[in-house]
């Protein structure tokens, strides 16, 4: 599957759902592939960006996954980044660094969701919160700010 296609396919199987802000969620994933690319990741990882959260959030399963027309690599990032029901923070942070390009997904992933320009439309409680948890999983990454 070539970039545009992976995009309308995370797009569709997306469509309705929003983020915590109430945002369509395609933005989210926009901002997530236009990071990847960014950061200087290639078509793959930038396949891997659009579909990060699809098996995760249910709206795309482990046997469309499979059988989908994506390199082993773009494949085996999506996998890497899907957080598995129960696990702990520090477990999906060694699955992601095992994975090559699936820790530049996920900080652009995490770069988004940690926009203050995004929180700011959450309540202060939840932002902190969030905010928090992101700089967490930044740590366990190694990641700088920014990165």
């Amino acid at each position: 599957m070539t970039v545009a296609e992976v995009e309308a396919v995370a797009r569709a199987a997306h469509a309705g759902q929003t983020d915590k802000a109430g945002r369509p969620y395609a933005e989210h994933l926009r901002a997530v592939a236009d990071g990847v690319r960014a950061r200087g990741g290639d078509e793959e990882l930038v396949a891997a960006a659009w579909l990060h959260d699809a098996v995760e959030d249910g709206v795309l399963d482990e046997r469309w996954l499979a059988q989908a027309a994506l390199t082993r690599r773009t494949k085996d990032v999506v996998r890497a980044v899907t957080k598995r029901p129960g696990e702990a923070p520090e477990a999906y942070a060694r699955r992601v660094l095992a994975v090559p390009g699936a820790r530049l997904v996920k900080a652009a992933d995490l770069a988004h969701n940690a926009d203050p320009a995004r929180l700011a439309f959450l309540g202060e409680t939840t932002a902190r919160r969030l905010a928090a948890k992101y700089a967490a999983m930044r740590e366990l990454l190694g990641l700088r700010a920014g990165d």
